[in-house]
């Protein structure tokens, strides 16, 4: 945890270094805040989900925090709060947990399509699960890193408002030893599809 920490620290320095750098392309703020309601669709794959593991799909809240390098290139941190999950076995509820993704992603931003401004991205996950309530003798492992892809686009109503669409797949897994599974590979692997609004500053 303690690297993880260190890491964020390091991509936020890294986004503040170029504040005046960016400003001065086109005297806007480099920085935009969207809030998305996101769908989960989980992947439930991996041995442990051929063995018929898997958590719930659900909707959840989202907030991502972008800072424009130029015009065209930018990074985004995604967040959001701890989220809780029923965890399934063949159908049947056995337990529930927690997983809190924070994500970083590169982006490049197409803006020559006046008001429309499409987006992709890429970068990478890191998912704690935390809250684990399952069967005694069931156990997973807490931490996770992955790729993170990314496509979407803005729709600019002013100067500073904006509609959002955003597609990301995230890859993300654990391991799970129990219940019949040894080190059993559990990919979460989840399609998040998300709409919302964004405030360029």
């Amino acid at each position: 945890m303690k690297k993880t920490l260190i890491a964020i620290a390091a991509a936020a320095s890294a986004l503040t270094a170029g504040t005046a750098f960016a400003q001065s392309f086109d005297g806007t703020s480099p920085w935009m805040v969207r809030v998305r309601a996101v769908h989960l669709d989980s992947e439930n794959g991996g041995a442990a989900g051929d063995a018929g593991l898997s958590i719930n799909n659900k909707w959840m809240p989202e907030v991502d925090v972008s800072y424009f390098f130029t015009p065209n290139i930018a990074a985004e941190l995604v967040l959001t709060y701890p989220q809780k999950h029923d965890v399934r076995l063949g159908g049947d509820k056995v337990g529930t947990l927690k997983h809190l993704p924070p994500t970083l992603l590169a982006q490049y931003h197409f803006t020559n399509f006046g008001a429309f401004k499409p987006y992709v991205g890429a970068g990478v996950n890191y998912t704690n699960f935390s809250s684990v309530n399952l069967p005694d003798g069931v156990s997973i492992k807490k931490n996770s890193f992955g790729g993170a892809l990314q496509l979407g686009f803005d729709y600019a109503l002013d100067k500073n408002w904006s509609l959002n669409f955003d597609v990301k797949k995230v890859y993300l897994g654990t391991k799970v030893t129990g219940a019949g599974l040894e080190d059993a590979k559990f990919k979460v692997d989840p399609w998040l599809v998300g709409v919302g609004v964004g405030y360029r500053f």
